[in-house]
């Protein structure tokens, strides 16, 4: 199948970087913030989930009682980056009083995307011991991806962990995997159509009664669009937000404010203060 059949190259569509201004700049100075967040901030780093050296997670702690857990899963279309370039996103819904649990995960094409779904879900269990009260899940891009997959039945989380779900944000998520076929990274991801469809949360029913906000800034490329609106509409009750303003490389930087749309979004209005 070629990348412009039907007169679309793929590639192209599902191509962030080479549409946003200085996007080179951005994976630097996402490295140096969370850095310097790190060093000021308590908590514990590389904590292991698996015996694989990228099972590791960590996570950070307010100066109280956490009121909750939040996990947030990093992008990078399933083949790039690890936690440590993301830690300054913990900063807002930790000044609300909530805890922030960052895992890294294996990657293609080591291993296929239900394998990497498969590292969140044995993730989640390990990292919830460590903090009673709800869990919300927010993910970036295939991070996304992978958080909305946990409210998949076909994941089966533990009943105790998937009782404590207490919200879901999928950010800029693909939630249907199939128009990765025509691209690429499919050299990469090695799907067909059958493993395409089993890893696509549009595909699946989610767990009912957990609150699911999909959020995608309105300046992404269409194709981010469209796959939020997607997800949106094959999960009945989902909040669909289009950040006004927003690219696919700043729409999560609302993670770092306290008072944002993105962080009260994550961790429910009017939690902590």
């Amino acid at each position: 199948m070629s990348s412009d059949e039907g007169g679309i190259d793929w590639d192209d569509a599902y191509a962030n970087a080479a549409h946003i201004a200085g996007a080179d700049a951005y994976p630097p100075r996402w490295a140096a913030a969370a850095a310097a967040f790190r060093a000021g901030a308590r908590g514990e780093t590389d904590l292991p989930y698996g015996d694989h050296p990228r099972q590791r997670f960590d996570i950070f702690l307010p100066a109280g009682r956490a009121l909750g857990l939040a996990v947030f899963v990093h992008g990078g279309y399933w083949l790039r980056f690890d936690k440590s370039v993301w830690s300054h996103l913990a900063a807002g819904p930790l000044a609300r009083g909530w805890a922030v649990a960052m895992p890294s995960y294996r990657l293609a094409p080591e291993v296929p995307i239900a394998a990497i779904t498969a590292d969140i879900a044995a993730a989640l269990p390990v990292m919830a011991r460590l903090v009673p009260g709800p869990l919300a899940l927010a993910g970036h891009s295939a991070g996304g991806h992978l958080v909305a997959r946990m409210l998949c039945a076909d994941v089966g989380l533990p009943r105790a962990v998937a009782e404590r779900l207490a919200r879901v944000v999928p950010i800029s998520p693909v939630s249907d995997l199939r128009p990765l076929l025509r691209t690429r990274m499919n050299d990469s991801f090695r799907l067909d159509d059958a493993a395409a469809r089993a890893e696509s949360p549009v595909c699946h029913a989610p767990r009912l009664g957990v609150p699911v906000t999909v959020w995608v800034g309105a300046d992404e490329r269409p194709v981010f669009l469209d796959q939020a609106r997607w997800l949106a509409e094959a999960w009945p009750g989902t909040d669909l937000h289009i950040a006004p303003g927003l690219h696919h490389f700043d729409v999560i930087e609302g993670l770092t404010r306290p008072d944002s749309p993105l962080t009260e979004a994550v961790i429910g209005p009017g939690a902590g203060g």
